[in-house]
């Protein structure tokens, strides 16, 4: 009797698994995990502000911040690509994201 008992246990279980569970809907939850208009409206405000921050960096070194952190390539990387050293790359991207946070800010 026991046997019999844990196979057919064993079989409602594989077969729950095999053709999913049959669930009614009341007992469902829906949760809209996309975000607010507000989210979005403030998203596409803060990637205009960027955009403008970015253009306002020196050409230099708005394409060493870009490599480093879009391309995520390494110092040594840009460094060659553009004749300087590591310091001087370290430098630019020092420099870049400290004005990006101070014309970030409040945003």
């Amino acid at each position: 009797m026991m046997r019999t008992a844990l196979n057919l246990s064993i079989d409602a279980h594989r077969s729950s698994v095999s053709h999913g569970e049959e669930v009614l809907l009341e007992e469902v939850v829906l949760v809209d995990s996309a975000p607010s208009t507000e989210a979005i409206v403030l998203g596409r405000e803060r990637a205009r502000r960027m955009s403008h921050c970015l253009g306002r960096l020196p050409d230099r070194s708005r394409a060493i911040f870009l490599a480093h952190r879009i391309d995520g390539r390494t110092y040594q990387d840009i460094a060659n690509e553009h004749g300087l050293s590591i310091s001087t790359v370290e430098k630019h991207i020092a420099r870049a994201t400290m004005q990006l946070t101070t014309w970030m800010d409040g945003w």
